[in-house]
């Protein structure tokens, strides 16, 4: 076979599998991209906060020390809340996490401690997985965690909160605009952040369970055509 057909084929291939990728990009880029809102910062969006902590009783999640739950069937957690401490499985993986300092984590694989440069490789992808997955169950409590901004946006009429975190997490400078209910409780938010190319990505928050120590949490997220699941939701003082 020729080299010139060959490389027509190859080139055949790649836009066959690429080009509806590429459409579809486009499409959500144009129907959902959005710029980051201006807002305003002080008084009014630090009450409105304190309103969204008091609708999922956040006097509850303070006083539980123990979380457990399971991201999209496939990351496993026992967060020691108190100790700031959580037991991290995945695959044939896991990592006894300390959240203070890393580096006195422990990583195993088929319960055998590993060492060294492997043990440094998974104890930096268990804390990966631990920043992404427990945001996506705690993130309502974390907006007055130190290096948040919040700032009051009017979005479609109504109060929004829009919180900034500057530091810490695994992508500082990303940012979150909740969108609340009537009572104040979470129903979305809208995403800039550093892995999402398309700005304003919107995310439901409604799928709520009260654990047993009261704290409020999600089970479910819709974005776009997926689904973000959080199965065995436990909370306990």
């Amino acid at each position: 076979m020729k080299t010139k057909k060959i490389l027509k084929i190859v080139m055949g291939v790649i836009i066959f599998f690429t080009l509806p990728s590429l459409l579809f990009f486009g499409f959500v880029y144009f129907k959902y991209n959005e710029d980051l809102p201006a807002g305003q910062q002080g008084p009014q969006a630090d009450a409105l906060a304190h309103k969204m902590l008091q609708a999922l009783n956040h006097e509850a999640y303070l006083e539980t020390n123990y979380i457990e739950w399971t991201f999209k069937n496939r990351h496993h957690y026992q967060w020691q809340k108190n100790e700031n401490t959580c037991m991290v499985h995945w695959k044939d993986y896991k990592v006894d996490l300390n959240l203070n300092n890393p580096s006195l984590s422990k990583a195993f694989v088929h319960n055998f401690e590993v060492q060294g440069e492997q043990a440094s490789e998974y104890i930096a992808t268990a804390l990966g997985y631990f920043n992404n997955d427990s945001f996506w169950l705690v993130a309502p409590y974390k907006i007055f965690d130190p290096g948040t901004e919040r700032r009051l946006v009017k979005w479609n009429n109504q109060e929004a909160l829009l919180v900034t975190y500057t530091t810490g997490g695994t992508t500082p400078g990303d940012s979150y605009l909740w969108l609340l209910d009537t009572n104040n409780k979470p129903v979305k938010f809208r995403m800039w952040v550093d892995i999402l190319p398309i700005g304003g990505l919107e995310a439901s928050w409604n799928d709520w369970t009260t654990t047993e120590s009261g704290a409020i949490l999600p089970t479910f997220h819709e974005m776009l055509f997926l689904g973000i699941k959080m199965n065995d939701v436990v909370g306990k003082e």
